[in-house]
């Protein structure tokens, strides 16, 4: 295997024109020779407002194909090696089932009406909940199996509830880590319209996890009562950088380059990053299913993460959620940017290149 991987390396020719008989990104590696390994997640039956993610694991796929590969911060590391799974039929025929059920249950609550008093919201309910945590064992156990052979795993949603597994295998493995949280929202409901797996739900159940030292949050600008609440309550352990706070403290003269050394020394040495696309600006994302006014710009991004490295923290896997896939290809194209930096990242602050 590793005599054929370095055999593609030195023959991969990355300026000519990539086709889709290639993996993510155009790069020819087969599961086995690659380091990172993508896990798709074609899931949005909780979303609540705008649907469409289920779809973004091959509208992120069609996207990379346009992608140069040449970057000036990790160089080389394509070479350790990208790989997509392909995504599940059964995930993504279940969803399309669910989601039908999802938006009648949801179009009852919203008048105002009980779902315990229409037995069959009821059932849907209790449906759609069944198969979020089937699938949350099913992506644990498949991460599993990647990191029992070394693999570094990544999932691509998919709405935010998606990574759940991935979070709960990586608590298995590692004694501690910390959670760099990029989101609008600070998706620490214990349930949101009463799915128990709800997108607005994935940091309370990451938190479930005695693994998880530290939740760093940047970017909240749109959250509950109850999860201020909840912030408290965890006394230090959950730390989140509002984007007032932020914008204000830049407004008065702070650098983000100050601001990023600061928000990212509050992580432990092990970070897995969960990286929901309405923490960036609207403009980067104008499709996804809860945008919201303010956010990150693509380069203040990518400098947060790029000083991961400036700060030798080791990404030990990570998520990119909530990519509308649309007729509007834009959002994609972001997203397949953003992807190839979290791959890039995890391959570099692993020694993988």
């Amino acid at each position: 295997m590793l005599k054929s991987k370095k055999l593609k390396i030195k023959n991969f020719d990355f300026d000519n024109l990539l086709t889709e008989d290639n993996n993510i990104f155009g790069l020819p590696f087969t599961a086995d020779e690659a380091d990172i390994i993508i896990i798709p997640v074609p899931w949005d039956a909780t979303v609540s407002y705008g649907a469409g993610t289920s779809n973004a694991p091959e509208a992120v796929k069609r996207a990379s194909l346009q992608l140069d590969l040449f970057d000036v911060e990790y160089a080389h590391a394509w070479k350790a090696g990208f790989y997509m799974e392909d995504t599940s039929a059964y995930w993504k025929n279940q969803n399309k089932q669910l989601r039908t059920l999802s938006e009648n249950y949801i179009n009852h609550i919203s008048k105002g009406l009980k779902a315990e008093d229409a037995p069959e919201q009821m059932a849907a309910l209790m449906r759609i909940n069944k198969a979020s945590a089937k699938l949350n064992t099913w992506l644990e156990k498949k991460a599993k199996e990647h990191l029992k052979n070394d693999k570094i795993v990544g999932v691509l949603g998919g709405e935010h509830s998606a990574p759940v597994g991935l979070i709960n295998a990586l608590a298995k493995k590692h004694n501690s880590f910390s959670i760099l949280h990029i989101d609008a929202h600070a998706d620490l409901r214990a349930g949101y319209e009463e799915f128990e797996f709800s997108h607005a739900s994935i940091m309370h159940h990451a938190l479930k996890n005695k693994s998880v030292e530290k939740l760093v949050q940047i970017g909240v600008r749109d959250m509950g009562f109850q999860e201020m609440e909840r912030i408290k309550s965890e006394k230090g352990r959950v730390i989140t950088h509002f984007w007032n706070a932020i914008k204000t403290a830049q407004f008065k003269g702070k650098t983000w380059h100050e601001q990023c050394r600061e928000m990212l020394s509050d992580l432990t040495d092990k970070v897995y990053i969960s990286l929901d696309i309405d923490g960036l600006e609207p403009s980067l994302c104008p499709h996804t299913g809860t945008p919201v006014p303010g956010g990150l710009s693509f380069d203040e991004l990518t400098f947060l993460l790029q000083q991961l490295s400036v700060q030798k923290k080791k990404i030990i896997g990570f998520d990119l959620c909530e990519v509308a896939a649309g007729n509007d290809e834009w959002d994609a194209n972001v997203g397949a940017r953003i992807l190839f930096r979290l791959c890039a990242l995890a391959a570099v602050s692993n020694n993988r290149v």
